[in-house]
């Protein structure tokens, strides 16, 4: 179960970080500014706004196998159409369809695992499950510069697709719904909507995603553009700052579950993001001897926290709610998404690459004292959550 919802997120995780690896071709094949580069980055985080909340309510009401394979199976089709088009617009309409298809995954997987483990192993099996992110990322940063040499735009998404058919298959044969509560799903969709814990970490979370967004976004063409690394050589700093994050999501997790907390580790985390974008952002213009290393880590960091995030949203909400718990709290994160790497961007182009990352090192700070409000010492504030 665990390995099948791990397959499917690191398929979608593989075109959201897929792009960011192709970024310099697109620029280059698609004559793009480095605002117009944010606008198709961002297209794959336009689409889930729209369709995370519903695809939760869907998981909870006919399980997470049905969504999670009907999801990734449209969204597989969708980018394979997104190899024949030959225009920004075109591709950005097509991407942020082919998103929402696929957003299914997020709640569906999440659900699954949120199920099928109890709150002592639930941190660990949720970063595990998270780590998915940093798989497909990974997979990308090191599958997709000789696949774009060897056969361009077009052979990058035939195979981005590939990898989403076949996780929409695994979950199919695989997963399996645990048995369902009788609550109503109209019941707990509308308690969800009014819980002010979920808002919170919802708003906090934002902030920690919008300078992940822009850090993992924006690395490889920084390097290229800034640098003078070729695509390949900067990939290589994306693939490496993912498989650091792989282990630190999974290392969080039972961080957080020996310490039986969520929100206090994630909030420690948000002011070691903080700390290591600044230094980033300082080292812009360092040797590269020193500024890669540095990179690596704050990317890395910067990725660390979703599993923590994720964990407290579910168990906030209880097994039977959980799917539309995710798909609000993950709604949250793609809206940020969204403009993060628009207003990245915009701020590069309007003044530089250091004043981007030394804005981007701020918004963790502010997630972080968000986040005090959830107070885990409270009696009631973490609802415990028993299969």
């Amino acid at each position: 179960m665990l390995a099948a919802g791990t397959v499917a997120q690191s398929s979608f995780s593989a075109v959201l970080l897929g792009l960011p690896v192709l970024a310099p071709t697109l620029r280059a094949e698609l004559d793009l500014s480095v605002s117009e580069v944010g606008i198709v980055l961002g297209s794959v985080w336009v689409g889930p706004v729209l369709t995370l909340l519903p695809w939760g309510l869907a998981a909870d009401r006919v399980g997470e196998r049905a969504v999670l394979a009907v999801g990734l199976a449209l969204m597989g089709a969708l980018v394979s159409a997104a190899a024949f088009v030959s225009n920004a617009v075109g591709l950005v309409v097509v991407l942020g369809i082919a998103s929402a298809a696929g957003a299914s995954v997020n709640a569906a997987s999440g659900r699954a695992v949120m199920s099928w483990f109890g709150r002592d192993e639930r941190g660990l099996a949720l970063g595990v499950r998270q780590s998915a992110l940093p798989i497909g990322g990974f997979l990308s940063a090191v599958a997709l510069p000789p696949i774009d040499r060897a056969g361009g735009l077009e052979a990058s998404f035939l195979f981005l697709a590939a990898l989403c058919l076949l996780a929409s298959a695994v979950g199919a044969l695989v997963l399996r719904d645990a048995p369902s509560d009788e609550a109503s799903p109209t019941v707990q969709a509308r308690a969800i909507l009014r819980d002010r814990r979920l808002w919170i970490l919802s708003a906090g979370s934002s902030l920690y995603v919008t300078t992940q967004v822009s850090l993992t976004g924006f690395v490889v063409l920084f390097l290229h553009d800034r640098r003078g690394l070729s695509t390949g050589a900067a990939a290589a700093v994306l693939a490496a700052a993912q498989a650091v994050a792989i282990g630190l999501r999974i290392g969080v997790g039972r961080w957080s579950d020996r310490a039986r907390a969520r929100v206090g580790p994630l909030r420690l985390l948000g002011f070691a993001i903080a700390a290591a974008v600044a230094v980033s952002a300082a080292l812009v213009s360092a040797p590269l001897v020193v500024l890669l290393p540095s990179l690596v880590v704050s990317a890395a960091l910067t990725m660390a926290w979703n599993g923590l995030a994720f964990t407290a949203t579910a168990e906030f909400a209880g097994r039977a709610r959980s799917g539309t718990a995710l798909g609000f709290q993950q709604t949250s994160l793609s809206i940020a998404g969204t403009i993060a790497p628009i207003a990245f961007a915009a701020v590069v182009d309007a003044a530089s690459w250091r004043t981007g990352f030394a804005v981007a090192a701020l918004l963790p700070l502010g997630g972080a004292i968000a986040l005090a409000r959830l107070d885990e010492s409270r009696p009631g504030m973490m609802r415990r959550c028993e299969l």
